[in-house]
């Protein structure tokens, strides 16, 4: 009978050695391992970009409309540490009644620069150059030269891809020898792509 307890015991010291192998200590807690998600800390705003525009125009000559612009752009920027210069240009297609006889302004293109602040993954500007709009008016085709001025911001969503938006004043004086002004504010959400 001894033997058959001897036996016994050793069996059951034998199955639970596994469990007491580590001693009464705590076990260590598995690493949790996340999925990478890309991050943008900081970004170096030198090189190319071009930009898809979508956005809402309103004017006056002198009657006053409003409707939707959509476009295309495109610069250069320089990355000066703290602040960021830059040339861009801009295409906006448009057809914003200007309420006088089937009078539209037909688009908008702007050359000009910008300047900003580099936040790190995002950069908000000032911008101003020169401005050519296209109208009909009376039935013909008409185009002057003018300003603009504004302001935006981009933010940088990976190191290729940005987000932005821009509020910009477009101004046209004695608009195609009509001794009428031709006043136009835009704003517009842009994708852009940088390279």
């Amino acid at each position: 009978m001894k033997v058959l307890s001897y036996l016994a015991l050793a069996a059951a010291a034998t199955a639970a050695a596994p469990a007491l192998a580590g001693g009464l200590s705590e076990p260590a807690p598995e690493e949790v391992v996340l999925p990478a998600v890309p991050v943008v800390m900081g970004s170096d705003w030198t090189g190319g970009y071009v930009t898809g525009r979508l956005g809402y125009g309103d004017a006056s000559a002198p009657a006053d409309g409003n409707g939707v612009t959509y476009g295309i752009g495109g610069g250069y920027d320089w990355d000066l540490g703290d602040w960021v210069v830059g040339v861009a240009g801009n295409y906006d297609a448009a057809d914003i009644d200007l309420g006088t006889g089937g009078d539209t302004l037909d688009s908008i293109a702007r050359l000009g620069v910008r300047a900003g602040r580099d936040l790190g993954s995002t950069l908000v500007y000032a911008t101003a150059g020169a401005a050519r709009a296209d109208a009909t008016i009376g039935g013909t085709g008409v185009n002057d030269n003018g300003w603009f001025a504004g302001v935006g911001m981009d933010y940088a969503l990976t190191d290729r891809v940005t987000l932005g938006g821009e509020i910009l004043t477009n101004r046209f004086s004695d608009f195609g020898g009509s001794g009428s002004d031709l006043r136009a504010t835009t704003a517009s959400v842009n994708v852009g792509l940088r390279f």
